[in-house]
């Protein structure tokens, strides 16, 4: 089954970068890559998606865990059923990348970011990501196209 692989790869994958970007990166400098679209930055986030709940630390490893827990749900029960790749693969990449960020608010307080992209609309450009960032935002766009199939 590719689907447990998958999700455990990104976990890995993403955990990996984040104890790179940690011991090499120094926080707030930015190193350029691929000709400026893409900029490395360690940036600790003590908060959700743009430092939401930074303040409540207990809440929101709260909240998070019960995401956990009913994204694992989800996913297991998905796993059971025939069919559905594009739901699972999303499923797959949620898990993965939760679990990642998810770990890291456990055991460091915050979650370890290390790039920002350089296009689109400005206010994006100064959002700072990990992979599991964009695998849970992937993965939630093919969990709701792939719940269609």
């Amino acid at each position: 089954m590719i689907y447990p692989i998958l999700t455990a790869g990104i976990f890995v994958l993403d955990s990996a970068v984040k104890y790179f970007a940690d011991k090499r990166l120094d926080e707030h400098t930015k190193h350029p890559r691929f000709f400026g679209l893409l900029t490395l930055e360690k940036y600790y986030n003590r908060g959700a998606a743009l430092g939401f709940l930074s303040g409540r630390p207990k809440l929101l490893r709260g909240l998070q865990a019960v995401l956990m827990f009913a994204v694992a749900a989800a996913y297991g029960f998905l796993l059971r059923l025939p069919g559905k790749p594009l739901a699972k693969t999303g499923m797959a990449l949620l898990a993965g990348g939760g679990a990642s960020n998810f770990l890291d608010r456990c055991t460091r307080g915050y979650v370890v970011d290390y790039f920002h992209l350089n296009i689109g609309p400005k206010r994006f450009r100064r959002v700072i990501y990990n992979i599991s960032d964009l695998c849970i935002f992937i993965g939630s766009v093919l969990t709701v196209f792939g719940a269609e199939e």
